[in-house]
Order: structure tokens, then C-alpha cells, then sequence
């Protein structure tokens, strides 16, 4: 049985960006996160403790969240990471990082990287 944990449109204001101005004025940010995970403990025994508990996924990507960075790519790897590390019966994550109305002079709801990356993938990147 493959099972998937998600938190949908998790929203965000947030200081990144490449410009001074963003890291001072800020703009919102959304993330929308899958992750695989066994749940068939928790299906059986109705306890929070046999599955990962979102509140606490979602404590971790806040305060990753709350780490000014120049790129989404740094703040969604930063988010990768210590979701595998904090949490380890996630296999595999699915993570997509908007930000929204980036300041390109385009007509543009947002710019966003998606990644997804097994455990597997992250032992060397872990180690960093």
C-alpha cells in the first residue's frame, strides 16, 4: 500500500529574494507539500504517534520559512532536509514553493520551484 501525507497551500509571508527591497519588504509565499509515508500503523491503532503529525511538519516549514534566503531553490532544499531529519518514516517528499507576484515586470501570479526527492536521494545532501 502506497500511502501520501499532504498540507495544502500552506501560506506564508516571508522576507527571500535576490533584491534588497524583498528581504525588506517581503511578499507572500505558498507551499504545498506530499509526503510518503506509511500510515498502515496508524490506520490500525488511531494514534497520532503512528504517522507524522502535520502540526508539527508544518511548525518545521514555518520556521525554515522564517530564514531569509536569496532563492526559493535554498529555502526548499532547507525545507527538504530537515523533514527528512526530523521526521523519519517520511520516504519521500513532494514540496512546491510559490512565491507570489514575483517582481519581473511580468503579469505573473507566481514564480515556484517543485522537487521531489526520495530519502534514498538525500544521503549525501543530508550530510551538509
Amino acid at each position: 500500500m502506497t500511502t501520501y501525507l499532504n498540507l495544502e497551500n500552506l501560506r506564508f509571508y516571508a522576507y527571500h529574494g535576490v533584491m534588497p527591497q524583498e528581504q525588506v519588504v517581503g511578499n507572500e509565499y505558498i507551499v504545498n507539500l506530499r509526503m510518503k509515508v506509511d500510515v498502515s500503523k496508524a490506520m490500525a491503532s488511531d494514534e497520532v504517534a503512528d504517522t507524522v503529525n502535520y502540526a508539527e511538519v508544518f511548525e518545521a516549514i514555518k520556521k525554515e520559512m522564517e530564514i531569509p534566503s536569496k532563492l526559493i531553490e535554498h529555502v526548499a532544499g532547507r525545507i527538504t532536509k530537515r523533514l527528512f531529519k526530523e521526521f523519519p518514516t517520511i520516504e519521500e517528499i513532494t514540496l512546491k514553493l510559490s512565491k507570489r507576484n514575483p517582481p519581473m515586470g511580468a503579469d505573473i501570479d507566481a514564480a515556484a520551484i517543485e522537487c521531489n526527492i526520495t530519502r534514498e536521494e538525500t544521503k549525501g545532501f543530508l550530510q551538509k
